[in-house]
């Protein structure tokens, strides 16, 4: 097999898109993250890509973005997650860890195991939904509208609070960088739903060919039980099918059983598990 080291991200999108558009929710953080390198460089000014070819074809995709985790595609060839983390060893990163899909992403976690001696855990386990078709939420109060310039203070407030109770501890987070961002137009942005007050946020972007990726989600605990994060994620995702978009795709921790019913009520379908592992320096 040989390994890619692809340093231009539009040549890397086009190369690995054949193998990511197979299944594109299991691949949607991926998706997004190349849209976000060609179309918005300042985010990720720093990233390593690598595609794996076994006879001339991509059977692996890894990407990272630092101080995020690795992310690793299904891979389409028996051996193809080991030959990619022995290439990403040989660069001399120390990466903190890897997020995909299951299996594969504990395929990678075998390899990188086996080739650096590093420990590992399980930091989180998620669902990915996949919507294309959604179901009205009704008897709800209140109203969505798009997030403002104004609304910053709160909006970092709470993506601090979103961060602190669904991400695991050691996740990196900027708040008011993601924030920011989010308000600056373009193709990921904030709604939040008004009833008299804000009192819920839901944030789009993420794009691949044929849908956006919805999150995050978060309801002040003040709040909650009134049905406003289920009208405003259902209100978003229609917003977005509205637009041309042919699916919404969003993650779920598996540990919160409320979030993944509220989910299908509005339509979600499950597409598959995903996890997050995070790396323990090993002996070598």
């Amino acid at each position: 097999m040989q390994v890619d080291r692809v340093g231009d991200p539009a040549e890397f999108a086009g190369r690995a898109a054949p193998l990511l558009l197979r299944d594109e929710a299991r691949h949607a953080l991926q998706l997004g993250l190349c849209t976000t390198l060609v179309e918005r460089p300042d985010v990720y000014p720093e990233n390593r890509l690598w595609l794996v070819r076994a006879e001339g074809v991509v059977v692996v995709v890894g990407m990272l973005t630092p101080p995020f985790n690795m992310t690793v595609s299904r891979p389409d060839a028996e051996d193809a997650l080991a030959a990619l983390a022995a290439a990403v060893h040989e660069d001399g990163l120390v990466i903190p860890g890897v997020t995909g899909a299951v299996p594969e992403v504990e395929g990678f976690v075998e390899a990188w195991r086996e080739r650096t001696g590093a420990g590992a855990h399980r930091a989180m386990s998620q669902r990915i939904y996949r919507l294309s078709s959604v179901r009205t939420v009704t008897a709800v109060r209140g109203l969505m509208r798009r997030a403002k310039q104004g609304d910053r203070e709160l909006l970092i407030e709470w993506m601090a609070a979103f961060a602190v109770e669904a991400l695991p501890a050691d996740s990196p987070t900027n708040a008011e960088r993601v924030v920011d961002l989010r308000l600056q137009g373009g193709k990921a942005g904030l709604f939040l739903w008004e009833d008299r007050e804000p009192v819920s946020i839901v944030g789009y972007g993420g794009y691949t060919p044929n849908g956006a990726r919805i999150g995050p989600v978060y309801t002040p605990p003040a709040f909650r039980r009134r049905g406003y994060a289920s009208a405003l994620t259902a209100g978003v995702s229609q917003w977005l099918l509205e637009s041309g978009w042919r699916f919404c795709f969003l993650y779920t921790d598996l540990s919160n059983p409320t979030s993944n019913r509220i989910y299908q009520d509005i339509g979600y379908e499950p597409a598959c598990d995903s996890a997050e592992y995070r790396f323990e320096p090993g002996p070598r």
